[in-house]
């Protein structure tokens, strides 16, 4: 699923999207992601495979976004704990979880208005 180009290069810009496969200003990643407004983090695993808890995102909570968006996977399997809720909206930040093709969308929407960061599960 190819989205599109990224006029601002200053803001990461999810170029596609697809089982296993993310493409984040040109450059692809094969494991799950977060992605800030200034760089990505790949490699990122979370303290269960299928559910967030607070720990898998304290360097988000550290930076402060307007919103937060999870991609949950491609079935939507990847469960927001309610203390991650809780914590989030605690701190005036707006969640939003998603399939993770319905958040890429989501990001190259609010990303361009807003300080966003998606944390994005790539499979199952």
């Amino acid at each position: 699923m190819t989205f599109w180009v990224n006029v601002d290069k200053s803001t990461n810009i999810i170029d596609s999207y697809q089982l296993g496969l993310i493409s984040v200003n040109g450059k692809q990643y094969t494991s799950d992601v977060i992605i800030f407004p200034d760089r990505v983090k790949d490699d990122w695993w979370r303290k269960s495979a299928h559910q967030l808890c607070l720990e898998d995102i304290a360097e988000v909570m550290a930076k402060n976004p307007e919103v937060l968006i999870v991609g949950t996977g491609v079935s939507g399997l990847v469960e927001v704990l309610p203390e991650v809720r809780q914590a989030v909206d605690a701190r005036g930040i707006k969640l939003i979880a998603q399939t993770t093709d319905q958040a890429c969308h989501t990001y190259n929407r609010l990303c361009q208005s807003r300080r966003v960061v998606a944390a994005l599960h790539l499979t199952c």
